[in-house]
């Protein structure tokens, strides 16, 4: 089944008061309301107000005691830091959050922005690979960002050591944009440092990431997602067979994204991923010349990052289009015996293996504003993980394990 972008008819209208946006930032900063859960509430309850007014209950019916939702203060002082960092934050539907990024399911629904927003309108390759790359590796990631700037690409990376640093460098005065995996103003390795201030001066810096978060190691696969929704391709110069950047090149293939890979020595542990994407039908990579020729040109209406999406996401609709256009969410009309067996009948069909929620709906055969519910309240409940594509699962060591 095609995936919506969202689980609203309509993309949500980006908040346009500063009230409106510390709203949005509350909901997004509350205990388990990932992505998927945000625009389901913004959807169910026509406003972030609306959704933090109903979260507490929501808590309770699902069984867990004493849920807050995260405090005035906090988000005060998160947009404090970030006018001292002269940050900027960006909305999803706003003008300025990045067009490609707009068409994941489930996009991050706020992002904080550092440095020139005008890279965003720019087309955008990134290039990934090795903390611990070759000389080779270096050199190839220097010459493939160079010659990819100077052809009037944006280079997106990491910041992390080793090819995206050398990726970072080569296309500082071309463009570059860098995805952090902690907060906007926390730079990553501190061994980067002046290249983090070179990129706020002369590129961008991006994070879904609250202000001063140091980061941690489950926020570097979001981050990697992140890098991958924003570029039309992906460049893979380094990779061992189980590494971040691999990751990377999955999430892209998984967003519709072009997938390259520079190829290496059998015996080189650090090009054992790139060989493994070649074989499984990448493209090899010599040269700036063979990425380009794998993306049409930039004048063509398929280059457009508005217009380019991945191949199992629909265009979507104007961001303009007002909730206030949907009609009120039905009252709730199952008694307490009838959700917590739906409940149940919910967990006994997930594990740790993550499960398609259309699946879901087909096994249990009821209205998917029923089952929409109960995943809310579940996820609050810390039952269940939700994953990108519209995957579910249990966690690790979760209720009832």
């Amino acid at each position: 089944m095609t995936e919506e972008a969202h689980s609203s008819t309509h993309p949500p209208l980006p908040p346009t008061t500063e009230d409106l946006r510390r709203s949005w930032l509350r909901l997004l900063r509350s205990r388990r309301v990932g992505p998927a859960t945000f625009y389901r509430l913004l959807s169910e309850h026509g406003s972030a107000q609306n959704a933090l007014e109903a979260l507490p209950k929501m808590a309770r019916s699902a069984g867990q005691k004493g849920y807050e939702t995260c405090p005035a203060d906090a988000v005060n002082a998160e947009m404090k830091a970030a006018k001292a960092a002269k940050a900027r934050l960006l909305c999803f539907g706003d003008p300025d959050y990045p067009a490609l990024l707009a068409q994941l399911k489930d996009a991050p629904p706020a992002l904080w922005a550092i440095g020139n927003l005008d890279l965003l309108k720019r087309p955008m390759i990134a290039i990934v690979g090795a903390r611990n790359a070759s000389s080779l590796g270096t050199r190839m990631a220097r010459a493939l960002a160079h010659d990819l700037a100077a052809r009037g690409y944006v280079v997106v990376s990491g910041l992390a050591r080793g090819v995206d640093t050398a990726a970072h460098q080569a296309a500082l005065s071309g463009g570059t944009v860098s995805v952090l995996a902690g907060g906007v103003d926390v730079i990553y390795p501190s061994e980067n440092t002046r290249l983090g201030q070179d990129i706020y001066r002369q590129g961008l810096m991006l994070s879904e990431q609250p202000m001063g978060l140091a980061p941690q190691a489950r926020h570097f696969p979001k981050r990697n997602r992140i890098i991958a929704g924003l570029a039309q391709a992906v460049v893979v110069v380094e990779a061992a067979a189980k590494s971040g950047s691999l990751i990377t090149a999955r999430d892209a293939l998984d967003m519709g994204r072009e997938v390259l890979a520079v190829p290496g020595h059998p015996f080189d542990a650090r090009a054992s991923g790139c060989n493994m994407l070649i074989r499984d039908g990448a493209q090899l990579v010599r040269n700036a010349e063979d990425v380009i020729a794998a993306l049409p040109p930039m004048d063509s209406p398929d280059a457009a990052p508005s217009q380019r999406t991945g191949s199992t996401q629909r265009p979507r609709k104007s961001p303009r289009e007002s909730l206030a256009d949907l009609p009120p969410p039905p009252p709730e009309r199952r008694n307490l015996r009838e959700t917590a067996a739906l409940h149940q009948q919910v967990l006994a069909r997930l594990g740790p293996s993550p499960t398609p929620e259309d699946q879901l709906l087909h096994e249990l055969a009821v209205a998917p504003k029923d089952l929409s519910s109960v995943l809310t309240e579940l996820e609050l409940d810390g039952e269940i993980d939700r994953h990108p594509g519209g995957m579910l699962s249990r966690p690790p060591g979760g209720k009832g394990d």
